[in-house]
């Protein structure tokens, strides 16, 4: 009597949609076009968009969800949800999702196939679990009064960088551990500010900063060193491995937006 009552219980519509709305990961449900139907708090709280945002719209060719590859749309037959739909199995891969604001996100796709009473799939649940990095150190608020945080990006500043450089290169001579550096620019700053303003070059700023750590390890400690510049500490980066990491990140860096 009680397990047949407890069980009823979780059959009521209201009580699975407070389940499913508290889940820490993102969840949408989509149709045999890729049309959402369904978006959950957590799908609004990582992504950015909100429900009326995206419901009725195509999870693909609008930048709304995730890519395979850095500066790939997931638009292929090679996506979760078209592997899951196609084969009627589930599917799951690593990926990047396209925030609202503008930057890359890594997220963990999973996808499972919709059924109708028939066993005919009609569609597919997907969720995406937000990979990105813990903070780092240098956000806390002592660290930030220190001048360890630059004000604009949120990222570590010069005098940051500079010291955990320090504290590197001393590893490497005492350990030989090896790190890398890799200084990226943006190009044409000064004339993106005389032509948008110092809000939208901050906007512009931050974005990268953000996609920039969402492409590195969290081990890795990025920073800002000029004006224009943003400077990375590859932490245990072997020269063979650079190339790769340079190319994640300049492919990433491609499709932000602000």
């Amino acid at each position: 009597m009680a397990f047949a009552l407890y069980m009823s219980i979780f059959h009521e519509s209201e009580v699975a949609r407070s389940i499913i709305e508290n889940l820490p990961v993102g969840l949408c449900v989509v149709d045999m076009k890729k049309r959402i139907h369904y978006w959950s708090d957590g799908a609004e709280r990582i992504t950015g968009h909100l429900r009326h945002e995206v419901i009725g719209h195509s999870c693909v060719g609008e930048s709304l969800l995730h890519c395979d590859q850095p500066g790939c749309e997931f638009c292929s037959e090679e996506c979760p949800l078209a592997r899951c739909i196609k084969t009627g199995q589930p599917a799951e891969s690593i990926g990047f999702l396209h925030h609202k604001a503008g930057h890359e996100i890594p997220v963990r796709v999973r996808a499972v196939p919709v059924r109708n009473e028939h066993g005919s799939i009609i569609g597919a649940v997907e969720t995406f679990e937000d990979q990105q990095p813990a903070a780092l150190d240098h956000r806390d608020e002592g660290m930030k009064l220190s001048g360890c945080v630059d004000r604009i990006t949120d990222v570590a500043s010069r005098t940051f960088i500079e010291s955990h450089l320090h504290q590197t290169l001393a590893s490497f001579a005492e350990s030989q551990v090896p790190f890398a550096v890799m200084c990226l620019r943006v190009e044409e700053l000064g004339h993106f500010r005389a032509s948008y303003g110092p809000e939208a070059t901050a906007s512009l700023l931050r974005v990268v900063a953000r996609t920039v750590e969402a492409s590195v390890w969290k081990t890795d400690v990025v920073g800002r060193w000029s004006d224009d510049q943003f400077m990375v500490v590859l932490n245990g980066c072997r020269s063979d491995a650079l190339r790769s990491v340079r190319e994640r990140v300049r492919h990433m860096l491609a499709n932000d937006s602000i």
